[in-house]
Parts: structure tokens; C-alpha cells; sequence
């Protein structure tokens, strides 16, 4: 009897956390679309921006095991700026998978042949390497060399970019987007309906 009671007792404990279980499937992960201008901006500082907008942490939504992230479209990615003497120093290494095929660039050769990967590798080296960052979050970072980018759609032009990271995070900094939160000024698809992002930012206030 002891253990028909126990049993009973966890089935119980079982059932309270299955429907206190928060998950938010199908319209209910709404995303938008962010503009970052790279433009004399640190590589590292950068990253720690964009990084967490891809996993979706500045929503209230966000769990680690799901894909909440939102879109990010960054311009600009042949100015970024590295401190000190990185552009010399700091080597990406690679290796083909031949015998001796062990192959280094260092930073400013990077930016020469391949602008976008100094950032690309920066942000997607602050995920975790699993299926979220290779089938959802990298797909949704968005890296152009000049000020043209192919989302004209999602983000019209007159959208302003992010706010610069300062130097030190202060109480008010959230993820770059300002002590009260909003979206960029794009659609929402809601029950199927487009909503503007400007009557979900007053939902959200």
C-alpha cells in the first residue's frame, strides 16, 4: 500500500509539472527584425549584443532549449574595430582535413577576402554549438559588407539601427534596445493577420 501511495503521489507531482511547463509554439514565438550599423565598433563588444538577440534572451518568452531568437541584419561589417594590435596578431587557423593542411590568416587578411567573418565568427563562437545555433540562430544572422543590405522589405529604409554598446553596461542597458523595450519598426504575423510592430509596442508598454 505504501507503494501504490507513493505512486500515486509522484504521478500527481508529475502531472503539476506538466502543466506548469511554459512553452510558447507556432505564433505564439513572435520575431522581428533588428538593424545594427558595425561602423567603428568593437568585434567583442558587438557580439555580446548580437549574440543574446539571436537566442532570444531579451524576451520574456526565452528558454534555452527553444528557438526564440529574433533576426539581426548587420551593415557595415568592413569597419569594425579591433583594440590594440589585433589586426596583426590575432590569426584564424582552419584546417582542410589533408595531411599538413593546417591553415592560418591573420585579422587584416581576413578583412580583406572575407569582411563578414571576422564578425560572423565572433558572434556564433558566444553559442553553444548544437543544433539551435547551426539550423536557427545561424541562418537568422543577417552580415553585409557596405551599407546595402537584401531586407529592404523587413526593415524599410529610415529604420534606425541599434544603439552603440557603450564601453561599460550600465543598470539601464537592455540588450542594446533602450531601458524600455521595443521592437523594430516591422510586421508582426498574428492569427494570421499582419499587425504593425507600433500596436504591439503599446501592448508591450
Amino acid at each position: 500500500p505504501q507503494a501504490r501511495k507513493r505512486r500515486r503521489d509522484d504521478d500527481k507531482l508529475l502531472s503539476v509539472i506538466i502543466l506548469t511547463k511554459m512553452s510558447f509554439p507556432g505564433m505564439a514565438v513572435q520575431r522581428t527584425w533588428h538593424l545594427i550599423d558595425a561602423s567603428s565598433q568593437t568585434v567583442g563588444r558587438l557580439a555580446t549584443v548580437v549574440a543574446p538577440i539571436l537566442r532570444g534572451k531579451h524576451k520574456p518568452t526565452f528558454r534555452p532549449n527553444g528557438d526564440c531568437g529574433d533576426h539581426v541584419v548587420i551593415i557595415n561589417a568592413d569597419k569594425v574595430h579591433l583594440s590594440g594590435n589585433k589586426w596583426k596578431d590575432k590569426m584564424y587557423r582552419w584546417h582542410t582535413g589533408y595531411p599538413g593542411g593546417l591553415k592560418e590568416r591573420p585579422a587584416r587578411d581576413m578583412l580583406e577576402r572575407k569582411p563578414t567573418e571576422i564578425l560572423k565568427k565572433a558572434i556564433l563562437g558566444m553559442l553553444n554549438r548544437n543544433n539551435l545555433r547551426t539550423s536557427y540562430m545561424e541562418p537568422r544572422l543577417h552580415i553585409f559588407a557596405g551599407p546595402k543590405h537584401h531586407h529592404e522589405a523587413q526593415l524599410p529604409k529610415g529604420t534606425e539601427p541599434l544603439p552603440v554598446h557603450p564601453r561599460q553596461r550600465r543598470g539601464t542597458f537592455h540588450y542594446g534596445m533602450g531601458p524600455q523595450y521595443k521592437y523594430s519598426n516591422t510586421t508582426f504575423q498574428q492569427g494570421g493577420k499582419p499587425v504593425p510592430s507600433q500596436s504591439l509596442n503599446n501592448d508591450l508598454n
